[in-house]
């Protein structure tokens, strides 16, 4: 897993960036975090559970941008035995019983469907969670660190994002700079990534000072 020392940069933005990670983990409450795509939000949400109290148990991660709706209910809360056409035997616990005593980071939340929000919302404020078909709750322990990647007052005023879920999960919130907002870091990143590439493939890679101006001045979509 990754910790606040693989996060690479010197600039006054990274290092506010990562004395409010420090802040945050020793608080163990729900955490918003704010970044573009590529920001390194699960690196910093990972960096969260690893400096907490939670450290030694799970951290689970869910992009809910990467899964259907209904595959992502499922994923969230589990299912028993049953529950729909393709269920395993057995049926299989979800996200919330396998993050319990743990971080549960849930990426992109704003693309998660709003009755999805609704239920997931339930679920924090009585700390448990029912599976799909099932007729009991199972409590869990669970410390929640979310993310969005568009600002959030367009969000809630797009109707995208649940004003009462955005309170529940923003009582700590960081945000992560994009690199063209940080060029004074672009180097080091650059050095950093030669030596894993030159060490990969076993040659040394260097750039001329022509290059790097170009990099540095690079706007950098994606991050």
């Amino acid at each position: 897993g990754y910790n606040l020392e693989d996060f690479r940069g010197e600039s006054p933005a990274v290092k506010d960036l990562l004395e409010k990670a420090r802040k945050a983990a020793n608080s163990g409450e729900s955490v918003l975090i704010l970044g573009e795509t590529g920001t390194g939000k699960e690196l910093i949400s990972q960096s969260i559970h690893a400096f907490s109290h939670r450290a030694e148990n799970n951290f689970v991660a869910l992009n809910c941008a990467a899964l259907p709706e209904n595959l992502l209910e499922s994923e969230l809360f589990g299912y028993e035995e049953g529950a729909f056409t393709g269920a395993l035997k057995g049926g299989k616990a979800g996200l919330f019983e396998a993050a319990d005593g743990g971080t549960l980071f849930l990426d992109e939340i704003n693309s998660m469907d709003i009755g999805l929000q609704a239920k997931l919302l339930k679920a924090l404020e009585e700390k448990k969670a029912r599976r799909l078909g099932g007729s009991r709750d199972t409590p869990f322990d669970v410390r929640i660190v979310a993310a969005v990647n568009e600002p959030p007052e367009e969000l809630l005023r797009s109707g995208k994002l649940r004003e009462d879920l955005y309170y529940r999960l923003n009582v700590m919130q960081i945000r992560i700079p994009p690199l063209r907002e940080r060029p004074e870091d672009i180097p080091e990143l650059i050095e950093h990534f030669l030596r894993i590439y030159g060490h990969k493939y076993q040659r040394a890679i260097t750039l001329s000072t022509g290059a790097m101006n170009i990099l540095k001045n690079y706007r950098w979509p994606g991050n």
